[in-house]
């Protein structure tokens, strides 16, 4: 079966193709030449969107969405879903598929003009051939990243908050989501724009008090101006801190087993992983590597690693083992310390010892008690029951405590914050050595004002370079270059 759209031919409009669809045409790349795309994911689904974005983007559709109140839709002034229809001539019979059409006819869209979305039902046929109609009536198909880049010139969002729409939408995990969704709604550009602020009241006390120096008028004290310099520095320091940390990191978090030899670390890696991966035997030292296993637990996705165990005064391959094991462990997002059942005294204290010197330094812990299957008389033997009450009983034979181990994991997987979870990967690398320029210009500035020799105008210019770097990492100031490291990332449509 095919099918036409019966539609009104457009009026004053060149109904050719798009010019960068032809060969040897130069493309309009005005902010407020109306563009669109498909802003819904690719494939059939329940609803399709068709973004339409640009001066008079009402006059594309016109005679194609036909609105069920004309007399509303022509004298729209805010925003408002409007139900409609467009219709299709099949081979026997007209068919009307309705449509809902969101429009924005002011500046108060997502782009900062006015737009359109067509809400229609999701078959890649349909929405192609719409999608095709509305090219044909002259409005140009929206280049990758083309909706939030007007978004950005218009004042909607800093550039930050553009990355992290694209942060979102390539989000892996609830942990990357929950990153670029902090990122989108303000959260370093609140810091930063609060700082850029600050640092324009200083700049502007300094100024007046060399535009009146002769007058020997004094707008603000060495002190008050050391003072303020030493809170940006820290602002900044610790900024720059999360973006090493951010670069550093992974895209997914890190579960590391861990503890002494022959505690069930591999048994409960097999267990989690599904697989029979790891090595399990009951001779101490079998694991002389690290074993990585990514898990996906209904979109909540982490590296699962199993370690050595952990020996003291080693050699050879097995202290290569521990070495491997140390580093794991300063990687790791959440230890999971095995400690076996009915382990002797002189290894329940090691036990003990080391579980306190690998969790000091891990950004949260779990401890399990495993091999609990082997019995209570066996578990308590050679220590006390309540001494295992804050332990966590598992076996990785029977599966008993598994479910509540799992469950505790995605707790703590989904709750856990660290410190560079403010910055987004793809941000963090293109602000990084702006913000070393940022800081190295406050250090300046903070080393002038507390020199009684060094004049105002030196902290002045040093306050200048700084106020640039911000404005580079807000996009207050930015090249063609940058936007285009940015946007060309986006997929089209967003």
């Amino acid at each position: 079966m095919t099918i036409d759209l019966l539609v009104n031919p457009p009026t004053g409009v060149d109904a050719a193709l798009p010019a960068e669809r032809s060969a040897g045409h130069v493309v309009d790349f005005s902010v407020d030449t109306p563009i669109a795309a498909i802003a819904s994911p690719p494939g059939g689904a329940a609803r399709g969107i068709i973004r339409i974005s640009g001066r008079e983007v009402a006059s594309f559709v016109d005679g194609l969405f036909e609105p069920v109140a004309a007399d509303a839709w022509n004298a729209a002034r805010t925003a408002a879903m409007h139900p409609g229809t467009i219709r299709f001539r099949g081979d026997t019979r007209e068919v009307a598929v309705p449509v809902q059409a969101l429009y924005w006819p002011n500046r108060r869209s997502y782009t900062g003009q006015p737009l359109i979305e067509l809400h229609l039902p999701g078959s890649p046929c349909l929405i192609e051939a719409v999608l095709s109609e509305i090219y044909r009536r002259g409005v140009r198909p929206a280049r990758p990243g083309e909706f939030t880049l007007r978004a950005f010139l218009a004042g909607k969002l800093d550039l930050i908050q553009a990355e992290a729409v694209l942060g979102v939408i390539d989000a892996q995990d609830q942990v990357e989501l929950q990153t670029a969704l902090s990122q989108l709604a303000g959260g370093v550009s609140g810091q930063l724009a609060e700082l850029r602020g600050q640092l324009l009241e200083l700049l502007a006390d300094l100024e007046a008090g060399l535009d009146f120096i002769e007058e020997d008028i004094e707008f603000v004290s060495r002190e008050e101006v050391a003072r303020r310099l030493l809170g940006a520095r820290a602002v900044v320091d610790a900024l720059l801190q999360q973006t090493s940390d951010r670069m550093q990191s992974r895209v997914r978090k890190q579960v590391v087993l861990a503890g002494l030899p022959n505690a069930g670390k591999s048994t409960i890696f097999n267990r989690l992983a599904g697989l029979n991966l790891a090595l399990v035997s009951p001779e101490t030292g079998t694991t002389r590597d690290f074993l990585t296993r990514t898990i996906n637990w209904n979109g909540l996705m982490f590296d699962l690693v199993d370690t050595a165990g952990w020996e003291e005064q080693t050699t050879g391959i097995s202290a290569a083992a521990q070495q491997q094991r140390n580093e794991q462990l300063r990687r790791a997002d959440l230890l999971v310390w095995c400690t076996a059942a009915g382990v002797t005294p002189a290894d329940a204290a090691l036990d003990d010892f080391l579980f306190e010197q690998a969790s000091s330094g891990a950004s949260a812990s779990v401890r399990l008690l495993t091999k609990i299957d082997l019995g209570p008389e066996f578990i308590t033997s050679s220590r006390g029951a309540a001494d295992y009450y804050r332990l966590l009983p598992v076996s990785a034979v029977t599966g008993q405590g598994l479910a509540e181990f799992e469950e505790q994991l995605k707790q703590r997987l989904s709750q856990s914050h660290s410190r560079n979870s403010q910055w987004l990967g793809m941000t963090a690398a293109r602000c990084r050595d702006t913000l070393e320029s940022l800081s190295a210009s406050l250090r300046h500035a903070s080393d002038a004002a507390q020199q009684e020799t060094a004049g105002d105008e030196l902290i002045a210019v040093d306050l200048r370079q700084a106020l640039d770097d911000l404005g580079v990492i807000l996009g207050v100031v930015y090249t063609d270059d940058i936007l285009d490291r940015v946007f060309s990332k986006f997929c089209i449509g967003k």
